[in-house]
């Protein structure tokens, strides 16, 4: 696989996260529809990437409810 340039991405935090609140992840698309996800704290961090079919699946997972 290859890997993303990070610095091109469009990064957004979750639209429940607050203006003030720095304790989220954001999202950015990346090549073939991949996303990848980082802290907000740690720009410069390292970056989780997920194909489309796991981001779907993990999504689902979160909108039924407590995960683990």
């Amino acid at each position: 696989m290859t890997l993303p340039d990070l610095a091109q991405v469009a990064w957004r935090k979750s639209s429940r996260s607050g203006a003030n609140d720095s304790n989220c992840v954001e999202v950015g698309e990346v090549l073939s529809g991949r996303l990848a996800v980082r802290d907000s704290k740690d720009p410069g961090g390292p970056a989780l990437i997920f194909d489309p079919t796991a981001w779907s699946s993990f999504v689902t997972g979160l909108r039924r409810g407590p995960l683990g």
